[in-house]
């Protein structure tokens, strides 16, 4: 021991030792957190090497073999030069990564490599099964190749599903030509596609259909692909249970697109086919759905007229909101009663009938249904604490942690590399392997995972996973505030409240900052391209493109709400509707319906997508208010009338109370 601590008294001499031992796992702590985040910046930079076919990705991974990620680098290097890439090379890396995801995914892009050079020896030795639909096809045709002769059994998996890729028509054009496809098989494969929706697969298997069979399918295939024509040319049809069904879905698709047409061609169907109770009601049913959706004159009495087989809980729901676009209360009380015993028991219509019995003169009643909707912390729980002047309830939970458990989660080689890929910015590649990793684990492991990622920053783990039940009452994990990504600040530049700016991130996007929709839209705010380049040139925004990139994307995007907002006098919900479905589609809805109380204007949005929207966005932007301020601004404070200005709340704002009553 050093002649300094010997001098000093035992108790002195202890507490320096413990401080000189601290200071040494601090440093190594210090020094492995170095060491790995030196270790992630050599990985990108030698994917990206090897990724662009570099080879000087060796040189840059000599100290990366034992990181996590390393099989992810010869892959990259593999997927480059994936055309002329030879077989025993696939093999090798294979075999050592087998069960690993770059592995799985170098064998399905390699096999569809050796398809294109049509080397069927190489791919039947590197085929497994179940890689997907579109290889187990090539799989079959490279045993044709090589002279095999198919059964059914090789088929009959396929033949449940309502559509095939391309890479499956060589193999049923066999099946056909060698007596597989008899007219039963391929009149249950009409019947799942139908089902589906697939006109396109309907037509297609008609051709090898005989006679009346095939004149019936090609009845089908117009019916889903072009049902005006085809309800226009039904009443040529000879009357069978097969022409019957497709003018029956033709119908319902005419009255979905044009409630009118609908109209002026069921009398003539009705009289030329025998058509079931089962047909007519769903023909009927569409007829008033459709008819009320469009808030026609007699939509009200066609919805109620409708006998009871025919009607669904759509048909019964808007019977309600065609009644409440009229502020009908009478009328509105009676749709509520006519809803199923499962709708009665919902939020939405619990907080209808209670404005429905206000409205009619019932305050008492009204007041006890408020109050019992009031302790639930959703858009309609708000809004009927604001109608009884209640506080709102949001009962927080919280998720302990283990740090026992949590450290041998991390030691999982999946989770490990789960987090690793999250840390580089792998995004994808990192909730597939999450996937991977999770997969077949207690719910107690699920829910300590995600409170890992959450501390991380890897919110859209948490949101998924926290989603259903008592976790849904973990509101910091499941609204995260990420202020790293800078939207409180970017909100108050834009001028636009931070709340609902939190708000439409977590229902666009769910924290997944590389989401990108089937429209192309992109990033947290969910931004298209031709947007984010408008408002980028309206408000002199540098933008380089890349609507992944959190700061950029929440710049762009709550600019274009701020956009949205002006156009609708500063309104949140009208901005949010507008932000979801378009600014021209909300014009049209306020041109008809803009003199209703903003409550009854949400309810009667006619598309479900942005009803369901906007409802979700203002409850959203309440629990980020209590989470921003400890408590929040009223629901309906958030709903001004059209045409009324609205300010957009501050720090000075008064805000409601928010409590906790027993559940």
């Amino acid at each position: 021991m050093p002649r300094r601590l010997l001098s000093l008294r035992p108790a002195a001499r202890l507490a320096l030792l413990t401080c000189s031992l601290l200071a040494c796992i601090g440093s190594a702590s210090a020094a492995t957190s170095a060491s790995l985040e030196a270790q992630r910046d050599t990985f990108k930079k030698a994917y990206a090497a090897a990724r662009q076919g570099n080879a000087s990705w060796h040189a840059m991974a000599t100290d990366l073999k034992s990181y996590p990620l390393y099989a992810w680098l010869p892959a990259a290097a593999m997927e480059h030069d994936i055309d002329t890439l030879q077989t025993a090379r696939v093999e090798r890396y294979l075999e050592r990564y087998d069960g690993l995801l770059p592995a799985h995914d170098l064998r399905r892009h390699f096999l569809l490599a050796l398809v294109r050079r049509k080397d069927w020896s190489d791919f039947r030795k590197l085929y497994r099964p179940d890689l997907s639909t579109n290889l187990t096809c090539y799989n079959l045709q490279a045993r044709l190749a090589q002279g095999e002769t198919l059964q059914w059994k090789d088929m009959d998996s396929l033949w449940t599903h309502a559509w095939l890729p391309n890479s499956c028509t060589p193999v049923q054009k066999w099946a056909h030509a060698h007596g597989l496809l008899t007219s039963q098989r391929l009149w249950q494969r009409i019947d799942a596609a139908v089902d589906a929706g697939r006109g396109g697969t309907v037509a297609w298997l008609a051709r090898w259909l005989h006679g009346s069979d095939q004149t019936r399918a090609q009845h089908l295939a117009q019916a889903l692909r072009h049902p005006t024509a085809a309800a226009k040319a039904a009443s040529g049809w000879t009357d069978n249970a097969r022409n019957r069904e497709a003018a029956t879905l033709a119908m319902v698709q005419v009255a979905r697109g044009n409630s009118a047409r609908a109209d002026q061609l069921w009398p003539g169907l009705q009289k030329h086919f025998k058509f079931s109770a089962g047909q007519t009601h769903r023909i009927r049913a569409a007829m008033a759905l459709y008819v009320a959706t469009d808030f026609s004159s007699d939509a009200l009495h066609r919805l109620a007229s409708l006998p009871a087989a025919a009607q669904t809980d759509a048909t019964r729901a808007w019977r309600v909101r065609v009644a409440l676009a009229r502020q009908d209360w009478p009328a509105a009380m009676k749709a509520l009663d006519a809803l199923s015993p499962a709708q009665k028991k919902k939020g939405e219509w619990r907080y209808w009938r209670a404005r429905a019995l206000d409205q009619l003169g019932h305050h008492k009643q009204a007041r006890d249904l408020y109050r019992t909707q009031a302790h639930s912390a959703t858009y309609y729980g708000f809004l009927a604490a604001d109608r009884a002047g209640l506080p709102y309830a949001i009962c927080p939970h919280q998720l302990d942690g283990d740090a026992a458990k949590e450290k041998t989660l991390l030691q999982k080689p999946g989770m490990q590399r789960a987090f690793e890929l999250f840390a580089v910015g792998m995004l994808h590649d990192a909730r597939r392997v999450w996937n991977r990793a999770l997969d077949g684990e207690s719910p107690d492991d699920r829910q300590l995972a995600a409170l890992v990622a959450w501390k991380r920053g890897w919110y859209d783990r948490a949101i998924r996973t926290f989603s259903y039940g008592q976790l849904k009452h973990l509101y910091k994990q499941r609204f995260p505030l990420a202020r790293q990504d800078g939207v409180a600040a970017q909100a108050n530049d834009a001028g636009i409240d931070p709340a609902w700016a939190y708000a439409i991130i977590r229902a666009e996007s769910a924290w997944m900052p590389d989401a990108r929709s089937g429209a192309d839209a992109r990033g947290l705010m969910q931004l298209l391209p031709s947007t984010a380049r408008l408002v980028s040139r309206r408000q002199d925004i540098a933008f380089d493109g890349n609507l992944y990139d959190p700061r950029t994307n929440i710049q762009l995007g709550t600019h274009y709400l701020a956009h949205m907002a002006a156009r609708y006098g500063g309104a949140p919900y009208l901005a949010t509707a507008a932000y979801n479905a378009g600014p021209g589609r909300v014009d049209d809805w306020l041109s008809e319906r803009g003199q209703l109380p903003p409550d009854l204007f949400v309810a009667t949005i006619p598309f479900h997508e942005t009803r369901g929207y906007v409802m979700r966005v203002l409850a959203y932007s309440v629990i980020y208010d209590w989470l921003l301020h400890g408590n929040a601004v009223a629901l309906a404070q958030r709903m001004p009338r059209y045409g009324k200005a609205y300010t957009p709340p501050n720090a000075a704002t008064p805000r409601k109370q928010v409590v906790c009553p027993a559940l």
